[in-house]
């Protein structure tokens, strides 16, 4: 587990007008704002899902020559330390820093430099966090189908077991009908079946990447949004910058088929 978010570290930004979102301020932010504005406690979960996005990032930046070959390998060593960090709790959440984007960015450029601050080139916070959230979904859907197909296998093999064992059927809480336990563990067979399919049928709509769409309208960088979702393996692009960065109907999806 990583360390909890904090009001304060080391790599806060300072002074108060280099803060995110401070570069109109002179007094420092009060801490209940800092923590009610933060959403760190809640998308650090993602960070694998981000240090991900950024490595497919840093490699599209290289591709299309806004980063040279040793940055791009100094970013992708320094993503992997972080992420080390995080894995072994070592790694040091702030607050002020907001969400899970801005703390590894910070701590990024800590290890390597300018270059860390480049990496965001092509990029919002925006599209960054539709990327992470479809990217930590679809790893949850893998897994709740894989667990979905391991609960059917224990179904038939117990349904098979008990094909002639008898029990009542029931209709308004009343015996109704005779039938075999092993029919009725096959009913939840079924039911798990179209549980399945409907995760399935989620994934396919969310899977196409919004990086790209930048705040809300895209980006003059040259970038290759192909050759991004290629390496994230997205089946596609979202074709609408607006939708990309709005869109969260997968998820509320995502919830009503859990």
């Amino acid at each position: 587990m990583s360390k909890s978010p904090k009001s304060k570290s080391s790599k806060d930004p300072s002074p108060e007008q280099n803060k995110l979102w401070g570069g109109r301020f002179t007094e420092p932010t009060d801490a209940f704002v800092e923590a009610f504005t933060a959403s760190v406690q809640f998308d650090q979960r993602m960070y694998r899902e981000d240090i991900e996005g950024s490595r497919a990032h840093a490699k599209m930046l290289t591709k299309i020559g806004v980063l040279s070959d040793a940055d791009c390998q100094a970013l992708l060593k320094g993503l992997d330390q972080i992420e080390e960090e995080i894995t072994d709790g070592k790694f040091e959440w702030s607050i002020a820093l907001e969400d899970v984007h801005m703390n590894i960015e910070a701590r990024l450029t800590e290890i390597v430099g300018d270059a860390g601050k480049r990496l965001h080139t092509g990029r919002s916070r925006n599209d960054q966090v539709a990327t992470d959230i479809r990217l930590y979904l679809r790893e949850q859907i893998g897994f709740a189908i894989s667990e979905i197909r391991r609960l059917q296998t224990g179904l038939l093999d117990l349904a098979e077991r008990e094909a002639s064992t008898i029990m009542p059927g029931f209709t308004h809480l009343q015996v109704a009908q005779p039938v075999t336990f092993g029919h009725h563990l096959l009913a939840w067979f079924e039911n798990m079946q179209r549980d399945a399919s409907r995760f399935k049928d989620c994934a396919r709509r969310m899977n196409v990447l919004p990086l790209g769409a930048a705040a809300l309208a895209g980006t003059t960088y040259p970038i290759d949004r192909y050759f991004t979702a290629e390496q994230l393996k997205f089946d596609d692009v979202c074709r609408n910058s607006l939708d990309a960065v709005s869109d969260r109907d997968f998820a509320i999806e995502f919830c009503a088929d859990a």
